[in-house]
């Protein structure tokens, strides 16, 4: 486990970006109205976020809450005017009504990505089949990751799946990183860590006072702790 393992941790504004990288977070989401599962920032955001921190910043590509893509246009003009405020990384994922990928849209707005890394968000674990749609992805430019709990209820009941996906890693439609979010504990982080998974994802986790209250640095530097293997984990 010498290699670092990815924290990366949601962020709504300036305040929570600043508070996570202090915790030692390697990446943030970047993401607006949780009510809604997380939305498409305004470009705004981003900026301010963007000259407040330093470490890699994934925005959100996202209009309204659920996995249908919506009117694609719109999805393409946010990410335009993102790249145009300098953003470089990228969540996304939307699904058809018979829960396979809306390939279509996906690829429109990979399209106007030009190339940059991105993430296929949880939708994965909402899918009918997830061995498809990733073989159905594994070509498009740019995806690096897929976010994802093993399961659409969460860690708890996916962790035989993640534990699967990640002994494929390398196959067809495997070569992307899987970094576990949804429902993940601390009490998960060994097991993962055992079978080589090196990234994770925490939203409430990093917020002990509730989402009306901003990430906490204490909160995300036990996170860090355990991710890399440290002692002091006696709540695990």
């Amino acid at each position: 486990m010498s290699k670092r393992a990815v924290l990366e941790v949601i962020a709504l504004d300036v305040e929570d970006a600043v508070a996570a990288q202090a915790g030692g977070a390697d990446r943030l989401e970047l993401v607006t109205d949780m009510a809604a599962d997380g939305l498409t920032p305004p470009a705004g955001t981003f900026a301010g976020i963007r000259g407040a921190v330093d470490i890699a910043l994934r925005v959100m590509l996202r209009l309204a809450d659920g996995f249908d893509a919506g009117d694609v246009s719109r999805v393409v003009r946010a990410a335009r005017e993102l790249r145009e405020a300098g953003a470089q990384e990228f969540v996304l994922g939307f699904l058809d009504a018979d829960g396979g990928v809306d390939l279509g849209a996906v690829e429109r707005v990979v399209a106007e990505l030009g190339g940059c890394r991105w993430t296929f968000h949880r939708a994965i674990d909402h899918a009918t089949d997830r061995d498809a749609l990733r073989k159905q992805l594994a070509d498009l430019p740019g995806l690096d990751t897929y976010l994802t709990a093993g399961s659409a209820s969460g860690v708890d009941t996916g962790l035989p799946t993640l534990l699967a996906e990640a002994q494929r890693r390398g196959e067809p439609g495997y070569e992307q990183r899987l970094l576990v979010g949804g429902g993940l504990t601390l009490h998960h982080v060994p097991t993962l860590r055992t079978a080589g998974i090196d990234a994770f994802h925490i939203g409430g986790a990093a917020r002990p006072d509730g989402w009306q209250h901003p990430v906490s640095t204490e909160a995300v530097a036990e996170w860090r702790r355990a991710v890399d293997g440290e002692a002091g984990q006696d709540r695990l």
